[in-house]
């Protein structure tokens, strides 16, 4: 490559809604590195996969993930020869764009967790780099694309680099440790990049995740998250706060407020309460029209929190809980609380302050000791609880955790065999909840504008991406309402729409108005965006999974 000519990186993320604000903040560092973020990895000359480490589906997938990238040098114009100290290309210039990418970088989560290890097993990836590599990344990257091979961390605990007690966990104490996605303005990146956090996002939808705390404090058998996303430590609400604002400028319209428990937010800040007054602040950011916690403790939703999260005007009538199984005796042996009474009179008060609400959970089958009566509660549960989406889980070892050294683990046949009966359950039973919102008027975020005259997004009690979405009929399209004043509807606008059916979890629904028109990012509020995205004609229901 010659000096001075930019080179060029592709992300890809895989995994959660943290992790894709995790890779905002890296093409972040890396523009402000001289880097040119793109899109299509056969045009990059480094590709960045952001991995997941979860459970063993999230891993291959990642595996499989950064295979592809290595696959992409044998694009036409691209072969490659492997040396010990990197990459080099055969018969075609380094930086031609299209010829494919040189280097291949594993970070992310399954890159922390494993660090060597996962450089030993895999070495298509070019370097492995953890957590503490991203404030460097565009020089590690450069230093990759210069034929080093850089060696991999050893991984380690990452809840041994901050204090035990939480309120210990002060600015001081956790401004040397690398915690990603807390990027501010005090931060060089932010400057370079003239931006009040350090993140360039990496597409133009309406709806935004916003990292609200990481990490963990919490010790359930089965989880070995926080071993490798460290201790809770929340951001401080003005970061939050001038966040929201900007991706706001940005054209964001929904915040999905995102952690590993959001329930634990301001624990170490010395206020319990804090999610409580963040909560009205951020809903009245200019230009946002929803936002929306996710990740809820069950055992740490306080009355006080619940009716703040389903009165507050501006805040999504939703509830994101990580119920896990409906058992006492399984959650106990998971080092979790409650059970389906707890879990149900939860519910039932969540509904009281908000009859429309959304309710969503995952649950986890075959956990070691789960017996038949075990099973028949969780079952039980599922079918009382109304709950719009569940996520099904089958148990599974992950190294590390307490449950890997349980007594009473079940034959995988049988784990199998129950996570199905499960599943198939819950798709009944959700279909079902969403059958009875026909007659409903519900808020739709317009996402997508096909040419068919529909307009898709998803209303209050929809998660963005799990929960379903819901096909407005607009006027003028066939078998739509009649037609309404005013400009047509746009990407961003939030309209109401009265559902009309449902197939699966999906909606149907006709346009009834719009409540609320998206603005062209960095107008003052009040000036209409003039264009839709481009849309496709999709089947009205089932449109999204």
């Amino acid at each position: 490559m010659s000096a001075g000519q930019t080179r060029r990186v592709a992300l890809v993320t895989l995994g959660c809604s943290r992790n894709e604000v995790d890779s905002e903040e890296l093409a972040a560092r890396l523009a402000a590195g001289g880097w040119q973020v793109v899109d299509d990895a056969t045009t990059a000359d480094a590709v960045v996969v952001n991995t997941c480490g979860f459970v063993d589906v999230a891993k291959k997938d990642s595996i499989d993930a950064l295979l592809a990238a290595d696959g992409l040098r044998a694009a036409p114009g691209a072969q490659t020869s492997r040396t010990g100290d990197g990459v080099a290309p055969v018969g075609d210039p380094a930086g031609s764009p299209g010829a494919g990418p040189r280097a291949v970088v594993a970070v992310g989560c399954l890159a922390e967790r494993y660090g060597a290890e996962l450089a030993e097993s895999l070495p298509e990836a070019d370097a492995v780099l953890g957590f503490d590599a991203y404030p460097d990344i565009a020089a590690k990257l450069r230093a990759v694309l210069d034929g080093e091979r850089p060696a991999a961390h050893t991984p380690r605990d990452r809840r041994s680099l901050l204090p035990i007690t939480p309120v210990d966990r002060g600015r001081a104490a956790v401004a040397g440790v690398v915690v990603p996605g807390h990027g501010t303005l005090a931060s060089e990146t932010a400057r370079a990049v003239a931006a009040p956090v350090v993140r360039r996002r990496l597409d133009d939808g309406p709806v935004a995740a916003l990292k609200i705390s990481s990490g963990c404090d919490r010790r359930c058998a089965f989880c070995a998250i926080p071993s490798f996303r460290g201790s809770h430590v929340s951001r401080p609400p003005e970061d939050i706060l001038a966040e929201a604002e900007w991706l706001a400028g940005q054209g964001a319209r929904e915040l999905v407020l995102v952690s590993e428990n959001s329930t634990s937010y301001g624990k170490d800040l010395g206020d319990l309460r804090a999610l409580e007054k963040l909560l009205p602040q951020l809903a009245a950011t200019a230009g946002i029209v929803r936002v929306r916690p996710v990740y809820l403790q069950p055992a740490e939703l306080r009355p006080s929190l619940l009716e703040v999260l389903l009165t507050t005007p501006g805040v999504a009538p939703y509830l994101d809980l990580s119920f896990q199984h409906a058992s006492p005796t399984v959650l106990r042996r998971m080092r979790r609380f409650g059970g389906s009474v707890d879990f149900l009179d939860l519910l039932r008060r969540g509904r009281a302050l908000a009859p429309a609400l959304g309710a969503r959970s995952n649950v986890i089958v075959g956990f070691p000791g789960e017996t038949a009566a075990d099973f028949d509660i969780l079952t039980a549960f599922l079918e009382e609880a109304d709950l719009d989406a569940v996520g099904v889980f089958g148990y599974s070892d992950e190294e590390g955790t307490e449950a890997v050294g349980l007594p009473g683990k079940l034959d995988p046949d049988e784990i199998e065999d129950r996570r199905a009966q499960v599943a198939d359950l819950v798709e009944q039973l959700t279909a079902a909840r969403a059958e009875r919102r026909v007659g409903e008027t519900v808020e739709v975020l317009v996402e997508e504008i096909s040419d068919g005259g529909h307009a898709y997004g998803c209303a209050a009690h929809q998660q963005p991406e799990t929960d379903g979405a819901c096909a407005v009929r607009l006027p003028g399209a066939p078998g739509g309402p009649g037609g309404a004043d005013g400009p047509p509807v746009a990407v961003g606008d939030l309209v109401a729409a009265r559902v009309i059916g449902a197939e699966g979890v999906d909606l149907v629904a006709d346009f009834v108005s719009v409540l609320d028109r998206a603005r062209v990012p960095g107008t003052p509020p009040g000036v209409r965006e003039g264009t839709a995205m481009p849309g496709r004609d999709v089947p009205l229901a089932g449109a999204r999974a």
